[in-house]
């Protein structure tokens, strides 16, 4: 199990929990396809990023965790891929990782770095569990606050089932936990490709289109030779 990290520092709550206001970060989560070829995907990542040394390998350890994961039961999948991200990647913010104040990064960035932010774990599960045949539906990219640390940071959930007490990925505990066993998170919202999710609220609030945070991440994977839809 990786050192417990920080959280998220420089993402705010919004004022009063009104999370439109921050709906030009959202996303319209996306289907993939079926194929990931990673001897392109190495290809172009030595292209953008020249001698990739030890990441080479991290990134073939990715590509051989997909295929040997394929068939798992989805409770596997989860772990595996939890544990796979927590401990290829460390903590470090965007400031210092990318000389930016808010940088998404794409799974192969965040593996040749070996580190990102909340944000990256995040997308990094969140990608390779929609490759790995789980349906958009039982995914959100939730923002929560991490009560202990005072600071808004970001997980992925899974929902078995619509009604169902989602399970929380986290970069700050190794192991997956229902929600209700994390009372150091407070929800503020989450949202898949169907829309964003209030807390006490089953239904949807508000649709997330194709926002430009998250097209300008599908465009950089794309150019990294990912076969992804257009959401």
């Amino acid at each position: 199990m990786p050192a417990r990290q920080p959280a998220h520092g420089r993402l705010r709550l919004p004022p009063g929990l009104r999370p439109c206001a921050l709906l030009v970060l959202l996303v319209a989560l996306t289907a993939l396809s079926a194929d990931w070829d990673f001897t392109l995907i190495l290809q172009n990542a030595e292209k953008q990023h020249g001698n990739l040394g030890a990441a080479r390998e991290r990134i073939q350890a990715w590509g051989q965790l997909i295929d040997a994961s394929v068939d798992l039961p989805e409770a596997d999948k989860l772990k595996t891929v939890n544990a796979f991200f927590n401990r290829q990647l460390r903590f470090v913010d965007d400031s210092r990782n990318w000389s930016q104040a808010d940088y998404w990064a794409t799974p192969v960035e965040a593996l040749i770095k070996a580190a990102g932010d909340c944000e990256d774990y995040s997308i990094a599960k969140y990608f390779t569990l929609r490759r790995l045949g789980i349906p958009a539906e039982k995914l959100r990219i939730t923002y929560v606050k991490a009560l202990k640390q005072n600071q808004a940071h970001m997980v992925l959930t899974y929902y078995a089932s619509p009604s169902a007490e989602p399970l929380v990925l986290d970069n700050l505990i190794g192991e997956i936990r229902p929600a209700s066993q994390r009372k150091d998170l407070l929800p503020v919202y989450a949202f898949n490709a169907e829309g964003l999710y209030l807390p006490g609220s089953s239904g949807k609030k508000s649709d997330t289109k194709k926002l430009s945070r998250w097209q300008d991440l599908l465009k950089k994977m794309r150019a990294e030779g990912f076969a992804i839809g257009e959401g």
